[in-house]
Parts: structure tokens; C-alpha cells; sequence
């Protein structure tokens, strides 16, 4: 799924709309998003109102019971369906980093990145987002394809994959990486992925 924002809609004939002026991969869905989605695919408004159900991060995959249906009917009307549903806590995940970069050092290759925030990053002013974690954490991969040659966790938005490193790991071809932050309550977030064609 993808959260997208327009200024724009215009109706172009019954059930079909014309949305211009998008922002694509709002909430941090960039890194899931496909280049075009399929005709087809179903769309849902969000108007602000839906909020996330308060779920404690210890309660994280683990079934739960629900009765879904009209806030103004008694909870055993016929409207009402029982589902069981396991959160995994989406919420919490890490958004994917931005910019990422790498710049050739001689033999080396020194990664960079752009740490992004799920909390309090709308601030212009700062020369930072907010952590939003315990600590700052990196899980590095260089892949071959995909084989993961080398994984290393670092604590900086940055680090060098050395050319003895890279020897080591018997780099033939163009190697790949792929950062993800990491958070102490949910895990590893999404990735960014870059292959060095330099």
C-alpha cells in the first residue's frame, strides 16, 4: 500500500477521477511503493479521521479479537462482524533513510545517508530531525546479487566498505547495499538500496 496526497480531483465519469498535483510515499510508504500501480487497484480516502489502534508494543503479533461495526448500534447487532487480527506495529517501524550515497576513496567506497524521524521531523528551523530511537543504529548490508556479502552495524549515518574489505568479501562485480535503521522497540525499518555502477 502507499499513502498519497493530491490537491486536485475531478470527476471524470462515475467512479473514475482525475487527481493531480500528488505527493507520493507520504507516512513513510515510499520505500513499499511500486512505480505505477495496476488499473484496478483500490483506492481509500483518508480524511483524517481513522486512528491507530493504542496497542501496546509487548502485544505486538499477537491475535486479538475485534467486533467491527456501527458506533451507534450495541456490539451484538447483526452489522457487526468478529475478526482476529495481529498488529505488527507498523507504526513503530523505522522509516527508510534518504540520500544514500556512495563516493569512491581510492580503492574505498564511503557510504552516506540522511537520517529520517516517525516523530517531530516537520521542523524547518532544526539541523536535525529527532532521533525518535534509544540510539542510533545502522544495519549495513553489501550484497552480490542477492547474496549478502558483508553485514556490519554501525552507530553513524555513514561508513566506508574498504577495498581490503571488499577483497575479502571476493567482490567480482558491482556490489549493493541496503541501510535500514534500527529501533530497539520494533526492529529493523525499510531499506535504502543503491548499487555503485562508478
Amino acid at each position: 500500500w502507499e499513502v498519497f496526497q493530491f490537491r486536485a480531483a475531478e470527476p471524470v465519469e462515475p467512479g473514475v477521477w482525475d487527481v493531480s498535483l500528488r505527493l507520493r510515499g507520504q507516512a513513510g510508504s515510499d520505500a513499499l511503493m511500486p512505480g505505477a500501480w495496476p488499473e484496478g487497484s483500490v483506492v481509500v480516502l483518508l480524511d483524517g479521521t481513522p486512528r491507530q489502534i493504542e496497542v501496546p508494543p509487548s502485544a505486538r503479533n499477537q491475535a486479538r479479537h475485534y467486533r467491527v461495526g456501527p458506533a451507534g448500534r450495541g456490539y451484538d447487532d447483526p452489522s457487526y462482524i468478529h475478526t482476529v487480527q495481529a498488529f505488527a506495529g507498523i507504526g513503530l517501524r523505522p522509516l527508510s533513510p534518504c540520500h544514500l550515497r556512495a563516493q569512491a576513496l581510492g580503492g574505498d567506497l564511503r557510504l552516506s545517508w540522511v537520517r529520517r524521524t516517525r516523530i517531530g521531523g516537520d521542523d524547518w528551523e532544526a539541523l536535525d530531525v529527532p532521533l525518535g530511537e534509544v540510539s542510533e543504529r545502522y544495519r549495513v548490508r553489501v550484497l552480490e546479487g542477492q547474496e549478502i556479502r558483508r553485514e556490519v552495524i554501525v552507530s553513524a549515518p555513514d561508513w566506508t566498505y574498504g577495498a581490503a574489505e571488499r577483497a575479502d568479501d571476493g567482490m567480482i562485480g558491482a556490489p549493493s547495499f541496503e541501510v535500514v535503521q534500527i529501533s530497539d522497540v520494533f526492529g529493523p525499518g525499510l531499506p535504502a538500496r543503491l548499487t555503485w555502477t562508478g
